[in-house]
Parts: structure tokens; C-alpha cells; sequence
């Protein structure tokens, strides 16, 4: 089982290298997880692959497995995400680094075209929604 037992009260998860003042990066419910927003920050916190969607998207996923991890869940866990990007143009790339992390694992999705995110270097942020075996008995 994972460091924090089904059924257990909301906890804040912070995989130590995306830990940011002020906020979790997950909070995990009962056995649902909810990700914060992730973006194309390394474990040294620099931006992976600037101007590159496909290498954001990839790290982005990336720091939102290792909050799934530390909830003891994985990618198949996820019913829900929500993806905000800069650029339209952009979403073949985004949609490569999607279906390597999720494989022929669908969850519901919602993408969102803005004006720009926190960082203007920054193409892309994924939040989910996981539930633990995916919301199965």
C-alpha cells in the first residue's frame, strides 16, 4: 500500500522535488487524488525544452506521475485531466507525449487554449483527478 492508506483524511503530497511555498502539489482525499497544476519544470526546477510542447508535456506528465506515485496510484488511475496550453498549433505535440504516458488509457479530458501561463516561456500545465483502481471495486 502506498505511504498513505485508503480511507485515509485529506493529507497534502509534495514529492520533494516539486515542492512550491503556499500550495500542495496533490492532496489525496479518501482515494481520490487532486493534482495541482503541472508544468515542464525539471527536478532542478529549470524549464525543460523551452519553445518545445513535446518536451514540456513530457516532464509536465512526468512531475504528475510522481505526485500519482507518492499517492501510491499511477497513470491508469486517472479519470480526469484537464490540460491548459498557449497555442493550439501545438496540440499534435502535446497529444504525442499524451499517449506515451497514458498508452491506450483514456480519461476524460477537457483542453483549454489561454493567453499564457505563469512563467510566458512555459507552453503548457496539466492538472487530474485520480481515483484509486479508477474508481472500481
Amino acid at each position: 500500500m502506498s505511504p498513505l492508506e485508503a480511507g485515509q483524511a485529506s493529507r497534502g503530497l509534495n514529492p520533494p522535488h516539486l515542492r512550491f511555498p503556499g500550495m500542495s502539489q496533490a492532496v489525496l482525499s479518501n482515494d481520490t487524488l487532486h493534482v495541482s497544476g503541472q508544468v515542464g519544470l525539471g527536478p532542478d526546477g529549470a524549464l525543460v525544452g523551452e519553445n518545445d510542447m513535446g518536451a514540456q508535456t513530457t516532464q509536465a506528465l512526468a512531475n504528475l506521475g510522481s505526485a500519482l506515485e507518492l499517492a501510491g496510484l499511477g497513470p491508469r488511475d486517472v479519470v480526469k485531466y484537464t490540460c491548459f496550453i498557449v497555442d493550439s498549433g501545438d496540440f499534435e505535440a502535446f497529444a504525442r507525449a499524451r499517449a506515451a504516458f497514458f498508452g491506450d488509457h483514456e480519461p476524460a479530458a477537457t483542453t483549454v487554449v489561454v493567453a499564457g501561463l505563469l512563467d510566458p516561456r512555459m507552453l503548457v500545465e496539466i492538472e487530474a483527478v485520480a481515483v484509486r483502481n479508477g474508481g472500481t471495486s
